[in-house]
Formats: C-alpha cells, sequence, structure tokens
C-alpha cells in the first residue's frame, strides 16, 4: 500500500463534516489503491435485522452489532463492484468473526498471509479466486471508545511499517467520524429548533384565540375535572367535538398541567396538510428520499420530543399512514422517509375529531386498533348551545380582548345584549360567538354594542339561562334534533344573505358563523340550501 497517499486521503477526510461522506471518503480512498481488494468500515449502531442476520444463533447482545456503513473494491475481472452494503457480511455481532472480534476486544489484526493463518478466513474460496494475500484490521477508537471497526483485505503482502500506518489512519478516520456525527448532531438540534420555533411563531396568534377556559357551568366543570385527573399522567388523550368548541384549549391545558409542560406542544392540524405530504410532515425524510428532498428534514413527531403532539382533525389522516402512527404510540419510535433505521422517541399524543370516528370505521377511513389505542381518555367537549350560562361570561371576555386589540375601552354589554346571545343557536359554537363579538366591537366603536347581524331564533328562547330550570319554563336547555337542525338552517341562510352567497374567504359565511368553509361547504350540502344570492 502506498502510505503517503493514506496521508492525502486523511487530509482529505478530516475537512469533511458529512457523516456519510467521511465514511465513504474512508472506504473509497483505501480502496483506490491499486493493490487493495476490498477495503470496510463498520460502525456500531443498535440490532435491526436480527431476525434474518446469518449470525444470530452467535450474536450475545441483540441490542447493537457493527453494521458496514460503506464499502469499496473490484473484483479482479473489474466486473462486480463491492460497495453494496446488505451483501451476507452487513452485519457483526460482538465477539464474532475477526469483525465483531476487534469490536468488542479494541485490539487490532494483521495476517501477512492468509494462506497460511487461516484462523480469521469465513471464505476461503473467495480469498483464493480473487488473489488476496493479506488483511489488516483496526478497531476505530476516540478516547478508548471504540466506534467501530476499519477492514483492508489486499493482494499483496502487508507489512509491519504499512500496518502502523493503517492505524494511525484508523485513529485519525474515528476522529473525522466522532466530529462528522458530532456537527451532524449539531445541524440536526438546529433544524429541531428552527422548525419548532416556525411551529411555535405560526401557532402564537392562535394560542389565546379562545383565551383561557372560561365558564361556571356544571358541563365544563365536568370537562376541567378529567383534565385535573388524566393530565400528570402518560395516557393518550381523544378530545371529541364540534367544531369551534375549544379542543385545542382542552389539550394545551392537559400539557400545561402535565409534566411536559416545559417541553414542546406541536399542533399539527391534519386537514391542512396535503396527503402527499403526510408521511414527510409527520416523520421526517432524508436528503435524497424523493424528488425535492434536497436535504434532512426533522418531521413533527421528532419536534415534540419530550414534549406534546396534539393530532386536530386526527380523522383526516389517511387510512395508509395510520399504522405507522399506531408503532409510534405502541413503540415509541418511528422511520424518516427514505431510512431504513427506527428512531426512538418519547412523546406523548392528544388527538382531536369533530368526526364521528366509530363511523369511520365502519366506511373503512379508520383502523380500529388506532382509535382505541387513541381513546385511551376521552374527553368529551359539550357545545355552546349546552353551556349557555357560560356565554355571558366568554362575551364580556372576548369583549376585553377586543378592546385591549384595538386600545379601546370595552362597550358594555347590556341584558339586552346577553338575552339575545343566549337564544342564539351558535352552531359554530365558541369560535363563532368570538368572532360575533368582534365584529360588534368593530361597530360599537362609536355606539352601543348591537347584534342585529345574528339571525333570529324564533319566538321562544333557545331555554333557560341556569343549569337548574325553575318548573314555571319548560322549553328545555339540550334542544331536539329537529328544533337544533332548525336554527342551524335558519343561521346558515342568514349568513349566507349577509355574505352574498360568498361561503369562503374575508367577509364569507364561514368567517361570519366561525366556521371552516369544507365544513359549511358540506352542512350547506346536506340541508339543501342554495347558494346563489337573491337577485332583485
Amino acid at each position: 500500500m502506498n502510505v503517503e497517499f493514506l496521508k492525502d486521503v486523511a487530509l482529505a477526510v478530516a475537512q469533511e463534516q458529512h457523516l456519510e461522506t467521511v465514511m465513504k471518503m474512508i472506504a473509497d480512498g483505501i480502496g483506490k489503491d491499486a493493490n487493495v481488494a476490498l477495503a470496510r468500515l463498520w460502525l456500531f449502531r443498535p440490532g435491526d435485522i436480527c431476525a434474518e442476520c446469518y449470525k444470530r444463533s452467535e450474536c450475545p447482545d441483540q441490542t447493537r452489532c457493527l453494521h458496514l456503513v460503506a464499502s469499496a473494491g473490484k473484483s479482479l475481472d473489474q466486473h462486480e463492484s463491492w460497495t453494496r452494503l446488505n451483501g451476507t457480511f452487513r452485519r457483526f455481532p460482538l465477539g464474532v468473526s475477526k469483525v465483531g472480534f476487534m469490536g468488542q476486544s479494541g485490539e487490532s489484526i494483521l495476517i501477512p498471509d492468509l494462506a497460511v493463518d487461516q484462523k480469521w478466513v469465513s471464505c476461503p474460496e473467495w480469498i483464493k479466486q480473487e488473489g488476496i494475500r493479506s488483511f489488516a484490521g483496526h478497531p476505530l477508537k476516540f478516547r478508548q471508545q471504540v466506534l467501530g471497526v476499519l477492514g483492508v483485505f489486499s493482494r499483496t503482502r502487508l507489512t509491519e511499517n504499512v500496518f502502523a500506518w493503517l492505524r494511525t489512519f484508523a485513529d485519525s478516520a474515528a476522529v473525522a467520524i466522532t466530529n462528522a456525527s458530532r456537527f451532524e448532531e449539531i445541524d440536526r438540534l438546529r433544524a429541531k429548533l428552527e422548525l419548532e420555533n416556525e411551529y411555535l411563531q405560526t401557532e402564537i396568534k392562535e394560542i389565546y384565540d379562545f383565551g383561557e377556559i372560561v365558564g361556571q357551568s356544571a358541563a365544563l366543570q365536568k370537562v376541567l375535572q378529567q383534565i385535573q385527573l388524566v393530565a400528570s399522567t402518560t395516557a393518550t388523550v381523544l378530545i371529541l367535538g364540534e367544531s369551534g368548541t375549544g379542543k385545542e384549549l382542552i389539550a394545551r391545558a392537559v400539557h400545561e398541567r402535565s409534566p411536559r409542560k416545559d417541553r414542546p406542544f406541536i399542533k399539527v392540524n391534519c386537514a391542512a396538510i396535503p396527503e402527499k405530504l403526510f408521511e414527510s410532515e409527520f416523520f421526517g425524510h432524508v436528503k435524497g428520499a424523493f424528488t425535492g428532498a434536497d436535504k434532512d428534514r426533522v418531521g413533527r413527531i421528532q419536534v415534540a420530543d419530550g414534549g406534546t403532539l396534539f393530532l386536530d382533525e386526527i380523522a383526516e389522516i389517511p387510512i395508509n399512514l395510520q399504522s405507522k402512527l399506531l408503532q409510534v404510540l405502541q413503540e415509541q419510535q418511528f422511520e424518516r422517509v427514505g431510512e431504513n433505521r427506527s428512531r426512538k422517541v418519547d412523546v406523548r399524543v392528544i388527538a382531536a375529531t369533530n368526526r364521528d370516528l366509530e363511523k369511520e370505521i365502519e366506511a373503512g377511513n379508520f383502523r380500529n386498533d388506532l382509535f382505541y389505542r387513541l381513546s385511551v381518555f376521552p374527553i368529551e367537549v359539550p357545545p355552546l348551545r349546552e353551556r349557555r350560562e357560560d356565554i355571558p361570561l366568554l362575551a364580556a371576555h372576548f369583549l376585553k380582548m377586543c378592546a385591549k386589540k384595538m386600545n379601546t375601552e370595552p362597550p358594555k354589554l347590556t341584558n339586552a345584549n346577553t338575552e339575545r346571545l343566549q337564544t342564539y343557536a351558535w352552531p359554530g359554537n365558541v369560535r363563532e360567538l368570538q368572532n360575533a363579538i368582534e365584529r360588534a366591537a368593530i361597530f360599537a366603536q362609536t355606539g352601543a354594542l348591537h347584534f342585529d347581524f345574528l339571525p333570529p331564533a324564533g319566538s321562544k328562547p333557545a331555554g333557560p339561562v341556569s343549569s337548574a330550570p325553575s318548573p314555571e319554563k319548560s322549553d328545555p336547555v339540550i334542544l331536539t334534533e329537529a328544533e337544533r337542525k332548525r336554527r342551524e338552517r335558519e343561521s346558515i341562510i342568514a349568513a349566507l344573505k349577509q355574505a352574498n352567497g360568498k361561503i369562503s374567504g374575508p367577509r364569507g359565511a364561514a368567517e361570519l358563523l366561525g366556521m371552516k368553509p369544507t365544513t359549511l361547504a358540506s352542512r350547506i350540502k346536506a340541508l339543501g340550501l342554495n347558494t346563489k344570492p337573491e337577485r332583485p
């Protein structure tokens, strides 16, 4: 072997910061020597293919082994390249064969003449066929820790001098591998922090959309008791409720009262992610995993490591990816797109939906096993029509928030205002109430507070305000299904009329009702309403 060539390779490797490139440069650099038949590099990594490993019966510890990470060389006829990493010897258990021995003992091996000393020879036919004369192997050590093994098969006799130079090269390679690993870890942490910051910056405007949880109704108190009960555990929580009821607030409340409160709370709106990007957004990807993947990306599950992952609109996750989410829940591990190794993660999952998941299961849109794993502790958030006694408190709270934003004094909320708000059906729930309060507050900057834009609720009030109705008043707090649909229909018709048939966008009917445009469109279709504006 050319010793001067080894020096050049070592210098080039020392200047590289990407681990995969470093490993390839080490093998390729040695493999370019005309006398070298094969140069290989193994590193310690967790056991992954134990079930199919040819040395499983000899493996003393299946938690980790030596993985082949770089290979370079060619056959004598130059037709067969030995760069592939998925051959028979892609894994070596500790203490098994010469590679496993070096990895376990930290000792080097030099076999000047393989024809004479065949103690460590695994494939004598290959040695003879390729004219291989010697083998040299060194453990890759950094600060007394064995990182892996470097092995070289030569077609000429390797001398003690060359063996010593290979030792020096192996030491340099170990330093380069350590540095590259640390650079990649720094890059990974930086990317994670940047992505976490991006998520938090995106959500910072939404954190106080409903302010704190406001209300004193019995229905809400039951929810708060459930939050207090489950927060300190690691149980998965499934939050159920109509759109606009404040399911995210409940999820945040669970997180803030848990031991994970100082770790990230990462929200994922599953309905807002295009189906083709689901896997990458959730699990991340490695560079080159697909067209456009020009660098590694940390997925949201990894960003939430140590904290809480809130999956809003969980029913929107494609059925083909639900098994991967189940793996995260059951085993706390995942694989990035384009990566063949599992990563461990410590994350608590809180999911939310406004759909009936049992019906979704019957329709084949949701996995039964995932549903049961998610619903360890279900919390059902009541709609606003079932907690009408909270409306005055919520209205006053939202008025203060609006006034603070506009730097004005909050308008007075009169008894007539309160009664008007309490007799409306609120199909959009708390979100719709907040939008209505903000709109009324804007118009009230120069006058009184009015809610004339709300559609009429009918001749009778929706029900008594108190949670303990008097015997004289027989109108129920919980509406019949027919009454609820009638009021929902009236609300939507009034909003469409005011928005001139426009559903989405600024001042559209969805915005007026505090609904998502897709939700409103499905309700319009279900009710058979006409969205075309009336003509004069």
